[in-house]
């Protein structure tokens, strides 16, 4: 059957800090690799998501001398190297012709509805017009209250938000084992999870605290791909320091794959069925009813009016003519804008707004049928 890589539609890449820079400076014979791994993948037809920290790493030289432990030094430091991260990724994607666009995110833009939408549109945008969005925690504004903490929970998040098929973290090791190999000569690899237990919490062990620079370990790293699980998207932990780390694993080179037995969007409908609590309603017409029973997008034109008092991102029940609940999602305008496109056909919405607003009032995929 191939790789999961092979099937996979859109796949997220994350890289730690240890792999990007060393010594203050982008490794740059590395990075050029995986962005030749990148262009391969995109040739392919493959939509491309590149998670990277690095920026506190490259930007730590440029504040001189000290500890710079403090959150304000960090900050400064991410400040000063981002740019720097940008520029060596971008440097190493031109030859390709791929554009590199860089998203910086904070806790709550995947925690909070109405900021995932925005993200998430976002970020599909850039990938529909072919670039590939190079994300980071924007560590010049988060403190320690409001951080994802490592970037292993970044990219999960970031897989989770835009239904990615794979994720693939790029580790200082080529999987989970039994035990750590470096202290225990027995410890067994583990190539294939398809479930994720207490066990391998333990076999996992305690964050790498000795690593230099970073912040994650395989502990990180599984509670990232318990994320990603969760939302339908196989997970492969694998050695990164490699010329090529994702033609090697394409290849067959050593990981641990956790695999979920459900797909992205079977795993996505379900958490929509089970956690979404309307609200407010939309009301439609039989046209929209009609429409929407064969997996369409609810858009303004088959909008009859609204009940109750709702905000952009909120979930919501989508009634009939006849008043019953036909689904439920989440929607990307607000009550009082819902009403004023009632009946709108696309071209119209602008007008209305007075603003470009979005085609759907709320998008196939964050709907789903039944009460």
């Amino acid at each position: 059957m191939g790789s999961p890589l092979d099937r996979a539609r859109r796949i997220v890449i994350k890289t730690g800090s240890a792999l990007i820079a060393a010594k203050g400076a982008p490794r740059r014979n590395w990075i050029d690799g995986l962005a030749a791994d990148i262009a391969a993948l995109r040739a392919a037809g493959k939509d491309v998501v590149w998670v990277s920290s690095g920026a506190v790493a490259l930007g730590r030289p440029h504040l001189g001398k000290g500890s710079q432990k403090k959150l304000e030094e960090k900050q400064a430091a991410a400040a000063l190297g981002q740019p720097l991260l940008m520029s060596a990724i971008a440097d190493a994607l031109a030859p390709h012709g791929i554009k590199a666009a860089q998203a910086l995110l904070t806790l709550e833009d995947t925690e909070r509805r109405r900021r995932w939408l925005n993200a998430r549109a976002t970020l599909d945008t850039l990938l529909a017009a072919g670039a590939v969005p190079i994300i980071n925690e924007n560590d010049t504004v988060a403190t320690e209250e409001i951080r994802y903490g490592d970037n292993d929970r970044l990219a999960a998040r970031v897989a989770q938000m835009l239904s990615a098929d794979v994720l693939v973290l790029l580790s200082d090791i080529d999987g989970l084992y039994t035990a750590d190999p470096r202290k225990d000569p027995a410890a067994t690899h583990i190539a294939e999870v398809l479930e994720l237990t207490d066990a391998h919490d333990a076999m996992a062990g305690s964050a790498n605290a000795g690593a230099g620079v970073g912040t994650g370990g395989m502990a990180t790293k599984l509670a990232a791909a318990r994320i990603a699980f969760g939302a339908g998207c196989a997970t492969a932990i694998t050695l990164g320091d490699r010329p090529r780390p994702i033609e090697a694993l394409r290849t067959g080179e050593r990981a641990t794959w956790i695999t979920p037995s459900v797909s992205p969007d079977t795993a996505r409908k379900a958490w929509l069925k089970g956690h979404l609590t309307p609200e407010g309603a939309v009301l439609v017409d039989n046209g929209a009813m009609g429409a929407l029973l064969k997996g369409s997008s609810l858009l303004a034109v088959g909008v009859t009016g609204v009940e109750g008092r709702f905000e952009k991102g909120a979930a919501v029940a989508i009634k009939g003519p006849d008043g019953v609940v036909i689904a439920k999602g989440v929607t990307a305008y607000d009550a009082a804008d819902v009403q004023r496109l009632a009946g709108a056909h696309s071209d119209d919405i602008e007008v209305r707004l007075g603003y470009r607003g979005r085609p759907a009032i709320i998008h196939r995929d964050d709907l789903v049928l039944g009460s």
